[in-house]
């Protein structure tokens, strides 16, 4: 019987077990051993060992520290916007004493669309005779760059992007809400507690699994950044849109430098693994101390 389980376990597990193999697990450990070496892909047979050559030759590279520069500063302006706003709406929805539905599902829509064709939109918007500065010219504010700016054109890319997946975020957060006892916000009405009070005393130690959760998966999302700029500018102006996953795309399949786009890959990931870690590590403990602080208050 045990020997007919296994099987019939088997059965199920081993095509997912053979599809991870071959779009996960080999392409992983191809991407390991090509890094160590100047494999080139239009001419795979002159491929030398090179040992970690390219993991120095990378932070060598002015473009390739600039478009890791310009990924932290995109993560930087996205985190908060996006983690903020998503908490934000969720909240005046929770509160909203009708259409309720309705509001979830505009905020929701721009999520499921895709990205090129949102960044398509955005470049209407921020055209010199888009809708943005159609408004800004109606308050006396004169036509402004966007994108075309190397100066405004990250933060007008992060923008868009908050816009396109606050929604999500948004969803998370609306659900943690309505799990939260009323009880608890019933006792606070009692002991006359303010709205701020009830908001950080109750609200969010309830959500802070969720914001830990959020956090997260925003920020490795942020990283990943890659169709926005491809669409909208193309990497520039100057270079100010480059960061690091287009800059590996390029490198992969447009120069045919896999080596060295493999070892840019390995990089970046051992970035966010351990941005990962630390970010675990220190919400953790927070966690643990309000619980420790909570316990001896109770006791």
């Amino acid at each position: 019987m045990e020997k007919r389980n296994s099987i019939v376990g088997m059965a199920f597990f081993g095509p997912a077990l053979v599809l991870l193999t071959v779009f996960l697990f080999l392409p992983m450990a191809l991407t390991f051993l090509f890094s160590f070496t100047d494999y080139f892909a239009l001419n795979p047979e002159l491929t030398h060992f090179v040992g970690l050559e390219n993991y120095f030759d990378i932070f060598k590279d002015e473009l390739f520290v600039q478009s890791f520069l310009n990924t932290v500063k995109f993560v930087i302006i996205i985190v908060p916007l996006q983690c903020g706003g998503a908490l934000v709406l969720a909240l005046a929805i929770n509160r909203a004493a009708h259409c309720k539905k309705y509001f979830k599902v505009a905020f929701f829509v721009p999520v499921v669309m895709s990205l090129a064709v949102v960044s398509t939109l955005w470049m209407q918007i921020y055209s010199p005779e888009g809708i943005l500065n159609t408004l800004l010219a109606h308050l006396g504010i004169d036509t402004q760059p966007f994108i075309h700016s190397a100066d405004q054109a990250l933060p007008s890319i992060a923008l868009m992007s908050v816009w396109q997946g606050v929604g999500y975020q948004m969803i998370i957060f609306l659900g943690g809400l309505q799990n939260i006892s009323p009880a608890l916000y019933e006792a606070a009405e009692i002991d006359h507690a303010s709205a701020w009070q009830r908001f950080k005393d109750i609200t969010l130690p309830e959500l802070k699994p969720l914001c830990v959760f959020v956090f997260i998966t925003v920020t490795i999302g942020a990283f990943r950044m890659l169709v926005q700029p491809m669409v909208m500018t193309g990497g520039g102006p100057d270079h100010s849109t480059y960061t690091i996953v287009y800059d590996i795309y390029e490198t992969g399949t447009v120069n045919w430098e896999m080596g060295l786009a493999s070892t840019m890959a390995i990089v970046f990931t051992i970035f966010v693994v351990i941005l990962t870690i630390i970010q675990s590590v220190l919400t953790k403990d927070r966690e643990e101390g309000n619980h420790v602080h909570k316990k001896a208050k109770a006791e």
